[in-house]
């Protein structure tokens, strides 16, 4: 493999990494959706394209992982357009908040969130 080789297809994977995981951010897929990329058949297939994010050998390397999550999502239509709605996006990024915030919360158990404790000899 010559060193151009190798340095474009260093150049493509640190470009797809860094587009991938900006799919982590629900304002980001909002914004791009709102500019129309998600209606344009190209780009779809771009998004499919990019599934092979998913496999261990390259998931690895995602320091986000709820971006994989939304390149799942966003291979579904409805998703793509409900998107396009700020509603929708502020609903999407408070689920994640909350996931974030309290990983171990379920919204339908009775489970409680415990409060932070001042013992220091722990």
């Amino acid at each position: 493999m010559s060193d151009d080789t190798q340095s474009f297809d260093k150049e493509r994977f640190e470009v797809e990494l860094e587009f991938v995981q900006c799919l982590a951010n629900p304002w980001y897929i909002n914004i791009i959706a709102q500019q129309g990329y998600f209606d344009k058949p190209e780009f779809v297939n771009y998004l499919k394209y990019l599934k092979y994010w998913q496999r261990p050998e390259y998931a690895r390397f995602v320091v986000y992982p709820h971006a994989l999550a939304f390149l799942d999502l966003l291979q579904q239509k409805s998703f793509r357009e409900e998107i396009k709605r700020v509603d929708e996006a502020t609903r999407i990024h408070e689920l994640q908040y909350h996931h974030w915030r309290w990983p171990n919360y379920q919204e339908d158990s009775t489970a409680v969130v415990p409060a932070p404790t001042t013992n220091d000899s722990l």
